[in-house]
């Protein structure tokens, strides 16, 4: 599937701003399920001085800076990106979940994510929500596919009662949020856990294809969650919002600890006062 993503960021301010520096997690990666085709990024005013490099854990981002007055910033991020099926083995034939905690602790790409973020800290009650899920010597897949199940079935997806700091905490007991919020407390009970979990940042096909069920997500960015199930079977992502497999309907932009490590969008300014932020996100398939 072939996807042509725009994403529009605008920040209109109270007074001029004399300077801005904005760090931009919107460059699609390349991964072997996903070719990246063309990705650009504009802003208006035109940049002064740009620079692009590859964050810690091989994101893609750029650095943007304005040296001249502006009274708005908008920054354009638009690509086109093939996205390739996943195969996922089946329940059942995975390593016990016990092993892969035990595991986790000696691999170089999993051991990191087995820690507490700021964002995304084990908490007993949301591990022993997700112990149900994982009982002694159960399959790793199986506890995963189960979890990712009942987040989505005992979660009300609902905008505006959260935000990105909410706490763990808060969303087990309100019992809805959104994407970030959903992606945020699986990581926690993963954690919890000993497994390894990592936050991943990107897009979702929220139009469906003919017959297809429409997929929830705010028509902004959206996030899932990568789970390390061993050596063998290696990452494999989730979508708690939908409880589902991620497939094809997904476009990855990049991951980290959580959503902090991948904010789309954020920077320092110069002057400004109040400030006005809209964003506004257009996924569409070829064909």
């Amino acid at each position: 599937m072939i996807y042509r993503v725009h994403h529009l960021t605008r920040y209109g301010y109270q007074n001029p701003v004399d300077l801005s520096v904005h760090l931009a997690h919107l460059l699609p990666r390349a991964l072997p399920f996903q070719e990246v085709l063309a990705a650009s990024l504009r802003t208006e005013p035109a940049l002064s001085w740009r620079r692009e490099a590859v964050d810690h854990f091989g994101n893609r981002q750029a650095w943007l800076f304005v040296d001249v007055p502006h009274a708005a910033l908008s920054v354009a991020a638009e690509s086109r990106v093939a996205v390739h099926p996943r195969a996922v083995p089946a329940p059942g034939f995975g390593p016990p979940w016990e092993a892969v905690a035990a595991q986790a602790q000696f691999q170089a790409e999993a051991a990191e994510f087995r820690f507490p973020s700021p964002l995304a800290a084990p908490h007993p009650e949301a591990t022993g929500w997700a112990a149900a899920s994982f009982p002694p010597g159960g399959d790793m897949l199986a506890g995963l596919l189960d979890l990712n199940l009942r987040i989505r079935r005992e979660f009300r997806f609902r905008a505006g009662v959260t935000n990105i700091a909410t706490p763990i905490a808060e969303i087990l007991r309100r019992r809805e949020g959104v994407c970030q919020d959903f992606s945020h407390l699986m990581l926690a009970m993963l954690r919890g856990l000993g497994l390894p979990g990592r936050y991943v940042s990107g897009y979702i096909r929220t139009r469906p294809a003919p017959g297809q069920p429409r997929r929830l997500g705010a028509d902004q960015s959206h996030a899932w969650v990568g789970a390390w199930a061993g050596p063998a079977l290696g990452w494999i992502d989730v979508d708690p919002t939908n409880g589902i497999v991620v497939s094809e309907e997904h476009v990855v932009l990049g991951w980290g600890r959580d959503y902090a490590d991948v904010v789309p969008l954020r920077g320092v300014i110069l002057g400004g006062g109040g400030q006005e932020l809209t964003v506004a996100v257009e996924l569409e398939a070829e064909g």
